[in-house]
């Protein structure tokens, strides 16, 4: 899915209009598209009654034709005008000409409008009044009519399923912000792309879930075959997952080599290197301080140590000769989970930039930190790493404040991504996974289950696993930030809430959540 601001679908429309795929068509593509799954998901009894609130512009008009459509099909339907649309609108005669009633707001010669009783026999609401372009605030009488709809229906005590049409109407899909009458969706059919700003918050919320549908796009249309930002999908990871022979052994999938832990953070390493081996990783290298050796050598049997020498609790410069002699046995390594912010440790940092011939890197957590302290750090790793800031590291990292940063998430994931030549995963509410090539991957995911201490670790953990049985970084970032977003989901329904879910939660579920790999017969 093609993730795209409000000019970039205008011209998008534009281009396959002067293309000839005219405006008429594509809008019945998009109607159709959206009866098809309003059918699905919700037409399965008979006698199902849906209500469609129509504006003046074309959310309204694909409103209108998925209400042809789900007519033919045996719904009962109405419509209700909450702007004003041309009297020689063809698409207002197509569906009068199957009998339905029509309420129109602006129409004096109408009686009285009681949507109390108008909503009341409504199984489904089709939100088509304002789409993709409104500015706010609204205006009267709009924010008035709007304001009364949501009250009629937040009244109800079975409230009828609520279905956008492109956006809940009263977002405004390039900032994320709200009006207060805007109606919260169950579900949001968006059109050919999701709109940039309906992945921001406020917006977000009142989303519900989140589908799209095509509007008959020309193949090949450069406008919109130039967009590289996209959304994950299932289908994607799946595509992307390593094999699983029958015939394998645990050098088929790799050796991670997790450099990780301190004192004060001793449990970093085990949450990253079981997610490793939870997402299949052959063999676990942990590579921890003495101190905490002893402590963590049985809560995690399986993994192979390399222990390295301290200075106050955290990992000393001196450990970096140990580093050399075996960072080239793994196929890919973890450092800086748990590390902490000692500066013996960050000596030690510089020392293994330093090493030649150094494995695919994954660099994450107080890593970053001790990482914005090496001058021109960024000529010093090599390309394509994966790095890991949630929003604070990221304003290490960049000297740009948190509330820039989030302000901006896509575009600064990206604009660093190719300035430093790396892999960018900005963390949190839809992390954005950037490559210095241009692409970019938005997850669509926004779950109190995942803040929680540790689940960065595990997130880590993931990647390095995948990248360790090959996957190039930039697609093991994705695959791995899908996966982990997916296991805090199965965490918090095993829990019963996201306030119980703990990191070691989330790495247990990995099994459940992963696609399913495919076996690739002995040969």
């Amino acid at each position: 899915m093609k993730y795209v601001s409000v000019s970039e679908m205008i011209e998008i429309e534009k281009a396959a209009d002067k293309a000839g795929h005219i405006y008429a068509a594509m809008m019945e593509a998009a109607g159709k598209g959206l009866a098809e799954l309003i059918h699905e998901r919700y037409g399965s009894q008979s006698g199902m009654r849906v209500t469609a609130l129509v504006g003046s512009g074309n959310n309204g008009g694909d409103a209108l034709v998925a209400l042809d459509y789900l007519i033919a099909w045996g719904w009962a339907a109405e419509v209700i005008f909450l702007r004003e649309r041309p009297v020689s609108d063809p698409l207002t005669k197509r569906v009068a000409d199957r009998g339905v009633k029509l309420i129109d707001f602006f129409d004096p010669a109408q009686p009285p409008i009681n949507l109390q009783a108008d909503f009341a026999g409504s199984d489904l609401i089709i939100d088509g009044v304002l789409g993709t372009g409104i500015k706010l605030p609204l205006r009267p009488p709009l924010d008035l009519l709007m304001g009364k709809v949501k009250e009629v229906l937040e009244g109800f005590e079975n409230k009828p399923i609520i279905v956008a049409v492109d956006c809940p109407s009263g977002v405004d899909c390039d900032t994320g912000q709200t009006s207060p009458v805007c109606l919260a969706a169950d579900l949001t059919v968006t059109m050919a792309a999701v709109k940039a700003g309906t992945l921001q918050f406020p917006a977000y919320e009142y989303l519900g879930e989140l589908e799209v549908v095509g509007i008959g796009l020309p193949l090949g249309l450069p406008e919109f075959d130039r967009i590289t930002r996209e959304v994950i999908e299932k289908e994607w990871v799946l595509s992307r997952m390593p094999a699983r022979p029958p015939d394998a052994h645990k050098g088929t999938f790799g050796t991670s080599l997790l450099i990780a832990g301190s004192e004060e953070y001793p449990g970093a390493a085990v949450l990253a290197g079981r997610a490793a081996y939870r997402i299949g990783s052959g063999l676990v290298t942990l590579a921890v301080p003495q101190g905490i050796y002893q402590g963590l050598i049985k809560t995690l049997p399986e993994a192979t140590w390399l222990v390295l020498p301290e200075q106050g609790g955290g990992i000393s410069a001196e450990a970096s000769d140990l580093i050399k002699d075996a960072i080239h046995k793994p196929t890919a390594c973890l450092i800086g989970s748990g590390f902490g912010t000692r500066s013996g440790t960050g000596k030690f940092l510089e020392k293994v930039l330093q090493i030649e011939g150094l494995p695919p890197l994954v660099i994450d957590a107080d890593g970053l930190r001790l990482l914005s302290g090496i001058p021109n750090w960024q000529k010093k790793i090599p390309p394509d790493c994966v790095l890991t800031p949630h929003p604070g590291e990221m304003s290490v990292l960049t000297g740009l404040a948190v509330e820039e940063i989030q302000g901006n998430r896509v575009g600064i994931a990206e604009e660093y991504a190719q300035r430093w030549k790396q892999i960018v995963l900005l963390k949190g509410a839809h992390s954005v996974i950037a490559a210095p090539d241009g692409r970019t991957k938005i997850l669509i995911s926004a779950n109190p289950a995942l803040a929680r201490a540790g689940s960065g670790d595990v997130l880590a953990g993931i990647i390095i696993g995948l990248v360790a049985q090959g996957l190039v970084s930039f697609d093991a970032a994705v695959a791995g930030c899908w996966i982990h977003a997916r296991a805090g989901e199965l965490a918090e329904k095993n829990r019963g809430s996201s306030a119980a879910v703990l990191a070691g939660d989330i790495s247990d579920s990995i099994g459940q959540v992963i696609p399913r790999y495919k076996n690739k017969p002995a040969r």
